[in-house]
């Protein structure tokens, strides 16, 4: 990490690779977020309404549970857990494949901090783009709720709406947040550690490109639980 961290050589050639990993992270996979945090969204509030179907409960705390869970759990671990499986695997076996080509030797040769130069476009680009992914996806995933509730009948407009505005706390958003720059930073920088360092042939880089997606998400809801106790003390 110190290396990849050092100062770049030619600052306009690490903006065009970071716009472009912000371009792949980013636009890449908004439709797979999106779709994913629709349904969790609205799987919850199904389920949500299944279990304060006693009458006990004011039919709006549906609405209230949704936005809470989605906002400090929901969206940010699924959507790191998705990106490490799509995002991570792909960065371990794009620089694994450079490792076993020669082309990170050759570029070395040539005087390029390598290290530098394809990782810390993907860190940059994957702690800007992945939090507004999360941020994305946390609309979505309340949307997912009221289309699964309001349409069928299990609420009405109003309840589901008061629901969303009722008891709101600004810190979710930004437990969230934290969430999501840290997650982001581990399945980038464990996925490129793994292709970064890998050996043998193709059997090898996909044995990296799995251990990438695995470690990033034992790591993810490793830190997921660490940082939920530390900011809700």
């Amino acid at each position: 990490m110190r290396t990849v961290f050092s100062r770049p050589e030619k600052f306009h050639m690490y903006y065009k690779e970071t716009i472009r990993q912000m371009n792949d992270i980013g636009i890449g996979s908004l439709v797979i977020i999106c779709l994913i945090a629709v349904f969790i969204g609205a799987v919850t509030a199904v389920q949500f309404s299944y279990q304060l179907s006693g009458g006990l409960v004011p039919r709006y705390y549906i609405g209230y549970v949704v936005r809470d869970i989605v906002i400090i759990e929901l969206a940010p671990t699924f959507t790191c857990l998705v990106l490490a499986g799509k995002v991570g695997s792909n960065m371990a076996a794009e620089i694994g494949g450079m490792r076993q080509k020669e082309h990170i030797d050759a570029m070395e040769i040539m005087g390029v901090n390598t290290a530098t130069f394809l990782i810390l476009p993907k860190v940059i680009a994957a702690v800007t783009v992945i939090p507004l992914l999360v941020a994305i996806a946390a609309f979505v995933g309340n949307a997912g709720g009221y289309i699964a509730t309001v349409p069928t009948g299990l609420l009405t407009s109003e309840e589901y709406i008061q629901g969303l505005r009722a008891f709101f706390i600004d810190f979710n958003v930004v437990m969230m947040f934290v969430k999501g720059l840290v997650f982001s930073f581990i399945l980038t920088t464990v996925s490129c550690y793994q292709g970064y360092f890998v050996k043998g042939g193709s059997i090898e880089l996909g044995q990296a490109s799995t251990a990438a997606v695995v470690y990033s998400s034992i790591l993810i809801l490793l830190f997921d639980y660490l940082i939920a106790i530390v900011l809700t003390q």
